[in-house]
C-alpha cells in the first residue's frame, strides 16, 4: 500500500522552507508565485466581502424606505401574486377592515372582496375606478371603496402579480363636494367683482349723464311752463267769447292777449318738447344698455354707434378741453351682448381720459374696420403711453398703476374677460408717435 503523500505545509511555513533550502522538486521561484496569487484571492475575498456589506446595508436600507412609505400610504394597498393570493397589505386596510397581517396572507382576494367583485382584478388587466366594499373581520362590510388594479411586472417583465389600490368613496365625495363649493365661491367672487366694477364705471358716468338729462328735461320744462301761461290766456280769450263779447271789445281782447302770436308758438313749442322727450327716451335707452337685464341675449347691432356713445358719455364727465377724432365708419355690425361691450368701450374712453389728466392738448381717436369676418376697433389717447414693464399686466386682476381710490383695477380685466366670452381679443400696446392704444377683433355680425 503505497504511503499517503506528505501534507501540503502552510504559506508561511512554506516560505520558511525556501529560506532554509529544505523544498525539494520545486524551485523557489514557483512556490513565490503560488504564495503571491493566494495573497490576491485572499484580498478578493475580503473586497468582496465589504462590497457585500454595503449591499446588504443598502438593501435593507432600501426595504426600509419602501416599508415605511407603505405604511405611510393613507390610500388601502393590496399586493398579489398571478394566482391571486394575497402577498401583502398596508395598515391603511387593516385599519379599515379591522385584520391582521396573518389573516391575509397568503390567503385568496375572496377573504377581502365577494366573487363577482374578486373577478374583476386580474394580473394582467387594468381595473380603473371600480366600487366595492371590503369584507371587515367582524363579518361585516366597509363603506365603498374606490379601487384600481395594475399588472406588476419583475426584472424579466413577466407578470409576477398585480397590485390594487383604493381610497373610500366618502372621502373622495367630500373633497369632490368641498371642491364645488370653493368652484362657486370663487364664481360668486367673480361675479362680485364685475358687478363691482360695473358700478364703478356707472359711477363715473353719472356726471355725463346728469348733464345729459339736463339739457332736455330744462327744454321741456320751459316749453311746459310757456304752454301754461297761453292756457290761461287762451282760456281767458274763450270765457269772453262765450260771455257774449263781441265786435271791438273781442278784437282788444285778442290783440291784448296777442292770440295770433300765441298759435303761431304753439307748433313750434309742440315739436320742441316732444323733440326733449325723445332725447331723453334716448338717454334712458342707452342707459338700459348697462343694466344687464339678460346678459345671455344676443343680438346684432352696430358697435360703432356703441363706441361713440361710450366715448360721448365719458367726456360729458370729464373735464373740458379733451379732442376727440372719429375715424368710425358709419356701421360696424357685431353679434353679442350690447350692455357689455358698451362697458368695454366705457372703460377704455375712461382709461384714456385718465391718462391726458396733466396733458396740455389732450385727444382721444377711435378708428374701425372690416378685415375679412372680423371688426377692428382701437382707442389710442395720446398720453405718456404703458410702461413697458406692465404691458403683459394690464388686463390681470387688481392690477392698476393709479393712485388708491382713483382705480380698482378691475376695469381692464372685465373688459377682457367680456371680449373673450365674445369669441374676441383685446390688446395694449403704445403707439409708435406716443400714447396708448387699445385694440379690439371681434367676430363680425
Amino acid at each position: 500500500m503505497a504511503a499517503p503523500p506528505p501534507p501540503r505545509p502552510h504559506p508561511d511555513s512554506l516560505i520558511d522552507a525556501v529560506a532554509a533550502g529544505q523544498l525539494d522538486g520545486l524551485t523557489e521561484t514557483a512556490w513565490i508565485e503560488v504564495i503571491r496569487k493566494m495573497d490576491e484571492v485572499y484580498s478578493d475575498l475580503i473586497r468582496y466581502e465589504v462590497d457585500l456589506e454595503q449591499k446588504n446595508t443598502a438593501l435593507a436600507q432600501a426595504q426600509q424606505f419602501i416599508a415605511s412609505v407603505i405604511a405611510s400610504m393613507s390610500d388601502i394597498l393590496v399586493v398579489c401574486d398571478n394566482k391571486g393570493r394575497i402577498q401583502q397589505v398596508n395598515p391603511a386596510l387593516l385599519g379599515l377592515t379591522g385584520f391582521i397581517t396573518d389573516d391575509l396572507v397568503g390567503q385568496p382576494l375572496t377573504v377581502l372582496f365577494d366573487d363577482d367583485d374578486a373577478r374583476v382584478f386580474r394580473p394582467n388587466g387594468i381595473v380603473a375606478e371600480h366600487e366595492a366594499r371590503l369584507r371587515d373581520s367582524h363579518g361585516g362590510y366597509t363603506d365603498p371603496v374606490t379601487m384600481n388594479c395594475s399588472p406588476r411586472l419583475d426584472r424579466q417583465r413577466r407578470l409576477p402579480g398585480m397590485v390594487i389600490v383604493g381610497r373610500p368613496v366618502g372621502e373622495l365625495r367630500r373633497a369632490y363636494e368641498a371642491l364645488n363649493l370653493a368652484h362657486l365661491d370663487l364664481q360668486n367672487a367673480q361675479q362680485q367683482l364685475i358687478q363691482a366694477e360695473k358700478m364703478a364705471s356707472l359711477g363715473r358716468l353719472v356726471a355725463g349723464v346728469a348733464h345729459e338729462l339736463n339739457n332736455p328735461i330744462s327744454f321741456v320744462y320751459g316749453n311746459v311752463h310757456t304752454l301754461s301761461r297761453y292756457r290761461e290766456r287762451l282760456a281767458r280769450y274763450l270765457d269772453a267769447i262765450h260771455g257774449g263779447v263781441e265786435g271791438e271789445e273781442r278784437e282788444v281782447l285778442r290783440r291784448q292777449l296777442r292770440i295770433d302770436d300765441l298759435l303761431g308758438d304753439l307748433q313750434p313749442l309742440i315739436e320742441g318738447t316732444l323733440e326733449g322727450a325723445q332725447r331723453v327716451t334716448e338717454i334712458v335707452k342707452n342707459l338700459r344698455r348697462l343694466s344687464f337685464v339678460n346678459p345671455a341675449e344676443r343680438q346684432h347691432f352696430n358697435l360703432a354707434e356703441v363706441l361713440r356713445n361710450a366715448v360721448h358719455w365719458v367726456l360729458k364727465s370729464a373735464k373740458p378741453g379733451i379732442g376727440f377724432d372719429d375715424h368710425m365708419p358709419a356701421e360696424l355690425l357685431v353679434e353679442g351682448m350690447e350692455g357689455p361691450l358698451h362697458q368695454v368701450m366705457v372703460n377704455l374712453a375712461q382709461n384714456a381720459v385718465d391718462a391726458l389728466e396733466d396733458h396740455p392738448n389732450p385727444l382721444i381717436s377711435v378708428s374701425g374696420r372690416h378685415i375679412g369676418e372680423k371688426v377692428v376697433l382701437v382707442v389710442r389717447d395720446n398720453g405718456p403711453g404703458i410702461d413697458s414693464a406692465h404691458l403683459l399686466k394690464v388686463f390681470d386682476p387688481f392690477f392698476t398703476t393709479k393712485p388708491v381710490g382713483k382705480g380698482t383695477g378691475l376695469g381692464l380685466w372685465v373688459s377682457w374677460s367680456i371680449i373673450r366670452d365674445h369669441g374676441g381679443v383685446i390688446e395694449a400696446a403704445n403707439a409708435p408717435d406716443g400714447g396708448a392704444a387699445f385694440t379690439i377683433i371681434l367676430p363680425a355680425g
